[in-house]
């Protein structure tokens, strides 16, 4: 099987700059990448197993796609995670922020973004296929089928 490109180096080649050391991005701007990153995860997990119209495809997205879902798989792969893993996990969950959640309590939506500051800094630092992993693992454990 060919190697695919890694999206972030495509992106790079296009569009060159300064990398910033990835250590220094705050914690809410690796969630707010991270939950871009979940959402094509499940996206694309999503279609290639739903049939029907796309608001079909909406509606099963939605299920995964909020802070409750994000912060019971989070909370489960506890054990799986690195010690740098949680670290990032735990920055993101306790940072500090204006938005309110909507549809979760405060906990879930604490959760909810550790768990995307995980995915962001994934992605950021070419480690996307551990995110895939994670997901695979928390779905598997929380008998959830995709």
């Amino acid at each position: 099987m060919e190697q695919a490109h890694h999206l972030l180096d495509l992106i790079h080649s296009y569009f060159p700059h300064e990398s910033a050391d990835i250590r220094t991005i705050s914690p809410l701007k690796l969630a707010y990448l991270g939950d871009a990153v979940y959402e094509i995860i499940i996206r694309t997990l999503i279609m290639e197993r739903t049939g029907g119209p796309v608001k079909n495809l909406h509606k099963r997205t939605s299920e995964f796609v909020n802070a409750g879902s994000q912060a019971k798989l989070i909370l489960c792969l506890q054990d799986d995670l690195s010690e740098e893993e949680i670290r990032i996990y735990r920055h993101g969950r306790n940072a500090k922020t204006s938005s309110v959640a909507k549809h979760a309590d405060i906990h879930d939506y604490r959760n909810a973004t550790g768990l995307e500051a995980l995915f962001g800094y994934l992605y950021l630092s070419g480690r996307l296929e551990r995110a895939i992993e994670l997901c695979k693992i928390g779905f598997e454990r929380l008998d959830i089928l995709l």
